[in-house]
């Protein structure tokens, strides 16, 4: 066995030593054509460099997805029992119906005000209407900046600078709802001045008269907690006020009547309305800046947050005011707008709650379809000349009614 195994190791180095090529010499691997060089051209140093910003990228894009934050919210957008309880005997049947047709199964509720009286045409969903309020959100806009325009803050050209390269006026503020600038307006009134305007206008007091189950709103008594945003997130998202359909369609009426403030009365019978006289509250000295105000009360309807009303209504002027927020997994959509046409003024607030359908451009878009019922029901036409109840007031625009 060892004389094999000897005689097979000679043969096997035979050639070697002839000095001849071995059978591996002879085939040599086939070389790929073109074949790429995988060297690493980049420094030590550039590889470094490079797989720290590897693992950077890596780390910011999982901080990203870890930080990523969804609302949940628990509220219910939508209802079938709006209407249940409401008293609607002494309403205007007209606004009612426009009412109820543009709410649809929306959870909310639509409260329509006669401006130069204060009488209540429809409230529907009277218990929503009626109970404590919920935050403003953007709404409370036009109480800061007719409270800025008396104060002279701010005119209506004033451009607040929001950036190193960015300003803003008014006018545009109010017809794309930017926080930034109302944050830096209500820093600039404070928060007693702010207080003071907020009391004028309604804000923590009964809006109706004698009307059972109203409840009060909240104004507080202190700026909210720098934590909370302070007095600018009061100013731009109505943080710690809490505002009810009444106390907003009370203001707005006075920005559509020249500056007058009703109690808002809402009549349930015949005899009622028949006997109906309004009642002043207090006069706002808002007239000078309405104005100012209005323009961009109607850039928000023409092309700000409010355009989705222009979808349904683009007859008569509208102008109004969205607002958008949540709280404590409810969210909250406000349009407190009014028409001003030539035969007459209507204010109406809509107001929402719920969950993610529930948003103030949500709300404009059904004002647009309210509109549009009360203008294919002649609402917006001359009517009837009738013994007046009560004295004329004039409009911002010089209407008398």
């Amino acid at each position: 066995m060892k004389s094999r195994l000897v005689v097979v190791a000679l043969l096997s180095s035979l050639p070697l030593l002839l000095g001849l090529p071995t059978r591996a010499a002879t085939i040599a691997p086939p070389k790929k054509p073109h074949a790429k060089s995988h060297h690493v051209t980049e420094s030590a140093a550039a590889q470094k460099q490079m797989a720290r910003m590897k693992h950077s990228s890596r780390a910011t894009a999982a901080s990203r997805k870890k930080k990523r934050y969804y609302e949940h919210f628990s509220g219910n957008s939508f209802s079938s029992d709006q209407i249940e309880g409401d008293i609607a005997t002494g309403e205007d049947p007209v606004v009612r119906g426009a009412a109820i047709e543009a709410l649809g199964n929306m959870n909310g509720s639509v409260v329509s005000i006669d401006p130069d009286s204060g009488r209540i045409l429809a409230m529907v969903n009277q218990k929503l209407a009626l109970s404590a309020g919920a935050q403003p959100c953007s709404t409370i806009k036009v109480a800061v900046a007719l409270a800025a325009l008396s104060e002279n803050v701010i005119t209506k050209d004033t451009e607040i600078p929001l950036g190193k390269y960015w300003r803003m006026d008014l006018t545009s503020a109010l017809a794309h709802s930017n926080n930034a600038y109302f944050a830096a307006v209500g820093n600039r009134l404070g928060f007693d001045r702010v207080s003071y305007y907020a009391h004028q206008f309604g804000l923590g007091e009964l809006a109706g008269w004698q009307i059972p189950g109203e409840h009060l709103g909240i104004f507080p008594a202190s700026a909210p907690d720098p934590r909370q945003g302070g007095l600018g997130r009061m100013c731009s998202f109505g943080e710690s006020i809490s505002l009810t359909p009444l106390q907003l369609g009370a203001l707005m009426a006075a920005v559509a009547n020249g500056g007058t403030l009703y109690y808002l009365q809402h009549p349930t019978t015949p005899d009622e309305v028949a006997n109906f006289t309004p009642r002043v509250k207090r006069k706002l000295d808002i007239g000078p800046v309405i104005p100012d105000i209005a323009d961009g009360l109607s850039a928000a309807v023409e092309y700000g947050t409010a355009r989705y009303l222009r979808s349904s209504f683009i007859a008569e002027p509208i102008l109004g005011k969205t607002g958008t927020c949540s709280k404590d997994g409810t969210r909250y959509g406000w349009f407190a707008s009014y028409a001003n046409t030539g035969y007459g003024r209507i204010v109406t607030v809509i107001f929402l709650e719920g969950g993610r359908p529930t948003y103030g451009p949500r709300a404009a878009e059904m004002a647009g379809l309210f509109y549009r019922n009360l203008y294919d029901h002649n609402y917006f036409e001359p009517k009837p000349s009738l013994a007046p109840t009560h004295s004329a007031a004039t409009s911002p625009t010089g209407i008398v009614h």
